[in-house]
């Protein structure tokens, strides 16, 4: 979580495309997702995404010459971060999309925010619940109601499958206050905390995977197109999605550049709708629309008037960042 410091009006080419370029990274992960559970159980696609990307980063932070973090309280806390905010939330999409489209799960990551502001609140006391607030998270939980189609009645595959892909949205709500409570003091780089995490992850990930799904297969055995989409989802969707998000955040701040949340349920609907050829009925992007709106005002996106940086204001530091991968 960084300070709301945007530099003034950077112009549009130098961080717009890098913008559109990281929704439509972490848009297709959940095409990617989908294309590896055909294949791989989604403990085993979670711990090579994770692998990719934690070598990723690590090559990253050799090339940059940056270090890992060295005390132990920071590992710590980078151990719940990385079961909430990376293991848990990965296996449950990889669940989720075995029962539904990509394209729905893309719509789900959308809550997250709406389940960040009553953790924040009730739990971690790091915010306080403003009026605007409740009624962005109001409009979120119709918004909610209205993807499942709760008029329909609720059960079924399907339905476990989208409680799946709000679960993985819950574990991000819960890893990111926890993240601003406990890591948002650090000295040390975004970069290097979530090299840190994806390491820790992987660590999680190698014990509990054979023990639930049995031993792995070797990455020799996978089809061209299931190792394409775990290097995809690994090395584009964590490692070179964080270092695109990083500078968005270092040229336009990290309110404009975390607005890329509106931009990723676009583009997996897009993705889904293209390569997959999934199908939507009316309500499930009509109820994202009302989640959007309640995320957009619960954020104070609509309505709030925007300060400028005051003169001489240096890039914000990014000590802790969101999942960097979806």
């Amino acid at each position: 979580m960084t300070a709301d410091l945007t530099p003034d009006r950077p112009a549009l080419r130098s961080w717009l495309p890098g913008f559109v370029a990281l929704a439509a990274i972490w848009g297709s992960s959940f095409l990617f997702i989908k294309v590896g559970v055909a294949e791989l159980h989604p403990l085993h696609l979670t711990l090579y995404r994770v692998a990719a990307g934690a070598l990723t980063l690590l090559v990253v932070l050799a090339v940059l010459r940056d270090r890992l973090p060295r005390d132990a309280r920071v590992w710590g806390h980078l151990a719940v971060i990385a079961a909430f905010g990376v293991a848990l939330p990965f296996t449950l999409f990889g669940y989720g999309e075995q029962r539904v489209e990509s394209m729905l799960a893309g719509i789900w990551n959308a809550t997250t925010p709406l389940v960040v502001l009553p953790l924040a609140v009730l739990l971690f006391r790091t915010e306080r619940l403003s009026v605007r607030g409740a009624v962005g998270l109001a409009l979120g939980f119709a918004g909610v109601m209205v993807v499942l189609g709760v008029w329909q009645g609720v059960g079924g595959a399907h339905f476990i499958g989208q409680v799946m892909c709000f679960g993985a949205a819950a574990c991000y709500g819960l890893a990111i206050p926890y993240q601003k409570k406990f890591i948002a003091g650090s000295s040390l780089s975004g970069l290097s905390l979530s090299a840190a995490q994806l390491v820790v992850a992987t660590v999680q990930l190698a014990i509990v995977a054979p023990i639930v799904a049995g031993p792995p297969p070797l990455p020799t055995t996978l089809s061209p197109r299931v190792l394409a989409a775990v290097l995809a989802l690994g090395a584009l969707g964590t490692g070179l999605a964080f270092v695109i998000h990083l500078r968005n955040i270092r040229i336009v701040g990290a309110s404009t550049a975390s607005t890329v949340t509106y931009l990723i349920p676009v583009f997996a609907v897009l993705i889904g709708v293209v390569v997959l050829d999934e199908r939507l009925t009316w309500h499930q992007p009509v109820g994202a629309l009302i989640v959007l709106l309640g995320v957009a005002v619960s954020q104070g996106l609509i309505g709030r008037r925007r300060r400028r940086a005051a003169p001489g204001v240096g890039t914000p530091t990014v000590p802790v960042v969101e999942p960097a991968a979806r």
